[in-house]
């Protein structure tokens, strides 16, 4: 999936910080975990808001729970249970990149979604 067809990896970062929102949403794919990778038959899915995650790297390691915002611009997911206390003592979802999460439980209820699931299986 390049966005660029140079090898020079200061363009390779740049067209990825450049790339457009509808490009970006390639870059939020997630593995499946095994047992779900065989009911749906592909290894990788985009997170999405609604899917259930566990958390394999980082102080949340081992943290299971549902992505409550996918943010596009930054290519960070915020799940529930991996919170922090800011310094004005809120609560706040802390910012986990979706290579480092594997969907446990996905949302197949959307239309697109199933679209997606049937493509890729070919």
């Amino acid at each position: 999936m390049p966005f660029t067809t140079s090898a020079q990896p200061r363009k390779q970062r740049l067209s990825l910080y450049k790339a457009p929102l509808h490009l970006r949403h390639k870059l939020l794919n997630a593995k499946l975990s095994p047992e779900l990778s065989k009911k749906l038959g592909v290894k990788r899915l985009p997170v999405r808001r609604g899917d259930t995650v566990l958390i394999l790297r980082g102080d949340f390691k081992g943290v299971t729970g549902k992505v409550v915002r996918v943010d596009l611009k930054r290519v960070r997911i915020y799940v529930e249970g991996a919170t922090r206390t800011n310094s004005k003592g809120q609560t706040v979802y802390y910012p986990i990149h979706p290579s480092k999460v594997m969907i446990v439980e996905a949302d197949t209820s959307d239309k697109v979604r199933q679209k997606l699931l049937e493509r890729r299986k070919r």
